[in-house]
């Protein structure tokens, strides 16, 4: 696990960023981290621009404040990029995982990325809707995430997952969710 990280989620309602957020919170706390989730948004509707966070530790996490400065910025609707700042507060060493079937360097440029920053990609809606047959990205990208940042080894994110699905959903809909997780950590690619 890292030290200490921060990870600011950018998605639209109904796509499962929040659920997100808190499944990679299970993962690290499983994993034996500090860790906190929350989400920002108000009186959204599906399809509106909402923010999660993390804040993953292996000492005890003692700010309660807002994420400004995140190290990793998941990005689950491209789209956002030309409507919200999803750049703002990135330090020069941020990394950002953005759900695309663009080529990375493309999305670099979008970005106006600095060289010192990191860009991936990964077609994390494609993998949903091949995987358990729905748009849902969360999955795909928590995959990418654990690839990228190693956060969370995949065994302990993958059991979150099941976890956290379990509950609410067939297992059909969970080993599909298991297996978008897994495309994601393969597939996302680096530009």
């Amino acid at each position: 696990m890292a030290k200490a990280i921060e990870i600011r989620w950018h998605g639209r309602g109904g796509q499962g960023t929040v659920t997100a957020a808190k499944v990679l919170a299970d993962a690290c706390l499983s994993g034996g981290g500090y860790v906190q989730a929350f989400p920002e948004y108000g009186p959204e509707r599906a399809g509106a621009p909402i923010r999660a966070f993390n804040r993953v530790s292996e000492k005890v996490i003692r700010m309660y404040g807002p994420v400004l400065h995140p190290r990793v910025i998941s990005i689950a609707d491209a789209t956002l990029i030309d409507t919200v700042n999803v750049t703002e507060g990135a330090p020069d060493d941020a990394i950002y995982i953005v759900n695309t079937s663009k080529d990375p360097k493309e999305v670099r440029k979008k970005l106006k990325a600095k060289d010192s920053q990191e860009v991936y990609a990964v077609d994390a809606t494609k993998i949903a809707v091949d995987s358990f047959g729905r748009p849902l990205p969360n999955s795909s990208m928590l995959g990418a995430i654990c690839k990228v940042t190693e956060i969370v080894n995949m065994d302990t994110l993958l059991d979150s997952i099941k976890k956290s699905f379990g509950k609410k959903f067939a297992q059909k809909i969970i080993d599909g969710n298991l297996e978008a997780a897994k495309r994601g950590y393969e597939e996302v690619k680096q530009g």
